[in-house]
């Protein structure tokens, strides 16, 4: 049974059953676990039962919430949601499963799985929302257990950056809140109707002004959560501070939804206003990708170079985005999942050495390779994920990426929508792509530093620095796994992707070229009905009013 109501649901019906169960580890954690195996399995079969040539919503359920106010539970999953809802359970079930989940507090193990089963409720109601005041409150949810996983599990400045995750995060939420507002007045002016259906919004046009308006205060929420350049300060701080657990579901799902909103809302609802601000953006992308770059590089603590390096991989994310071309919006898609897969493996590896170490410190490391083996070749593919070595997850993306950016230019004069924003795209590729030989430079480097050389500090000669247990070799082994087979065979995920991409690109100019006939008109319905179903419609459409 494919509902997508029992996705959202089931984590949080485990939740309150843990809550009933007796306290101890011995219940729930795994109670947790085998909730988090049944999201998965769910998960599994949407995706066994996706059309890969369907580019609109599939498996949609649309119950009234609130219907005096337009109000529905409403989900939907399409190529570019259907992969990071199984990333999110995947990733979930892998931090209840792995042994260092809680880092170093080991305590209130039923307070922290409940915490990670309603977490994993928010982001899944998040990325399949399609009414958006159920998005928002998706949104919202999210904070609320990611504040407590870093505030009580955290390090010893816990609260610090629990905290100034919740102002960061929060001030782009309401900021997103009264443009939501703002839109739904709209939305009612325009068709007569209280709605907050995606659809119906996704043909709204407004002036130019507000659209921007709009526009900006969406991608501020979006740009805190990626976190972009030079919004990313909160980022460090979290990562550092979180327990393992939290850092892994950090980097892995809850840093991709600033991405999933600009190609979800951004792009569709405000499309001149992208396209206007698509330069400023682009190039806080590549800041970003070689900013976090020189952070990592110059890092003595193993986890804040992990954390420094996702500012780095998300900024490839954004770029493609904001390339607004097919390709590269295929490839910060993929570059999502490759992150999520090869950096969360990486903070789970940051784990495995604190427990038994009790260290971070690059410094404290070296030769470690003798004492676990096995944990060093798991470690070495996913760096190498990482550092984008081609046959590994991370290279597909950052190709695509590079890629798109590169053919930019041809692919807007080839739909009649010619911008000059991309007259030198061969710069931003350019610098961008320094980024990756900076990456295999801090990546390999600090590989280096922590497995080979001489095991000449009692410290790491300690019976207690052994090798993976059971868990953690099945924990490592599906994210080597994982990492290999996206590297190898990449087609099976951008076939499921393509025909939402090409619908989501096809939507955009068409309405960008209806934007530009009339961008100071009124708020006003463009497009009657659903987004175009057949892009090549739409392309053409294009090129014949240009």
């Amino acid at each position: 049974m494919t509902d997508l109501t029992l996705i959202v649901l089931i984590p949080l019906a485990g939740a309150i059953l843990v809550l009933l169960a007796p306290r101890g580890e011995r219940t729930s954690r795994p109670i947790g676990i085998v909730v988090a195996l049944m999201s998965l399995g769910q998960s599994l079969l949407v995706l066994r039962a996706f059309d890969k040539s369907n580019g609109a919503f599939q498996m949609v359920v649309d119950r009234p919430w609130v219907s005096s106010l337009g109000i529905h539970f409403h989900l939907g999953v399409d190529g570019i949601s259907l992969w990071l809802v199984l990333l999110t359970t995947l990733m979930v079930f892998l931090t209840l499963l792995s042994p260092q989940a809680m880092g170093a507090h080991k305590t209130r193990s039923r307070e922290f799985t409940v915490a990670m089963l309603v977490l994993e409720t928010g982001m899944l109601g998040t990325f399949l929302a399609i009414d958006l005041f159920a998005f928002y409150v998706f949104w919202e949810l999210m904070l609320i257990p990611m504040y407590f996983i870093i505030g009580i599990w955290g390090g010893e400045r816990r609260l610090y950056a629990a905290i100034k995750f919740v102002i960061f995060t929060l001030v782009g939420s309401l900021f997103m809140l009264a443009a939501i507002v703002y839109l739904y007045v709209q939305v009612h002016a325009v068709t007569g109707q209280w709605s907050f259906d995606y659809a119906t919004w996704a043909t709204i046009a407004l002036p130019r002004r507000a659209e921007l308006l709009c526009f900006l205060a969406f991608t501020l929420a979006f740009m805190i959560k990626v976190p972009l350049f030079p919004l990313h300060t909160w980022l460090p701080d979290a990562h550092v501070e979180a327990p393992t657990g939290g850092s892994v579901i950090l980097a892995a799902v809850l840093l991709k939804f600033g991405a999933y909103g600009f190609l979800r809302f951004a792009l569709p609802f405000f499309p001149l206003a992208a396209q206007t601000t698509a330069p400023i953006i682009a190039g806080l992308a590549v800041a970003g990708i070689i900013f976090g770059a020189l952070m990592a590089w110059v890092q003595d603590d193993v986890k804040k170079l992990v954390a420094y390096s996702s500012v780095s991989h998300l900024g490839f994310v954004v770029l493609g985005i904001l390339v607004l071309s097919d390709k590269g919006i295929q490839g910060g898609i993929f570059q999502m999942l490759a992150h999520g897969i090869s950096t969360g493996g990486l903070f789970l590896a940051v784990g495995i050495l604190y427990d038994r170490r009790h260290t971070r410190n690059l410094a404290d490391f070296g030769g470690l390779w003798k004492k676990m083996p096995i944990f060093g070749a798991c470690f070495l593919v996913l760096v190498l994920a990482s550092a984008g070595l081609p046959g590994l997850c991370g290279f597909v993306g950052e190709f695509l990426v590079l890629a798109g950016t590169f053919t930019a230019g041809k692919d807007w004069q080839a739909s009649g929508l010619a911008a000059p924003m991309f007259s030198h795209p061969a710069l931003l590729a350019g610098l961008a792509a320094t980024a990756v030989i900076l990456a295999a430079v801090y990546l390999l480097t600090m590989y280096q530093r922590v497995m080979f050389g001489p095991l000449d500090k009692p410290e790491n000669r300690d019976p207690q620095v052994r090798d993976l247990g059971l868990r953690e070799r099945l924990v490592f082994g599906v994210l080597v796994l994982a990492a290999l087979v996206m590297g190898l065979a990449p087609q099976p995920i951008i076939e499921r992707t393509t025909a939402s991409v090409q619908t989501l690109t096809a939507s955009f100019r068409y309405r960008l070229a209806e934007a530009r006939a009339n961008p100071d008109g009124p708020a006003r319905r463009v497009i009657p009905g659903q987004r175009p179903a057949q892009p090549a419609t739409a392309q053409a459409e294009t090129a014949r009013r240009f």
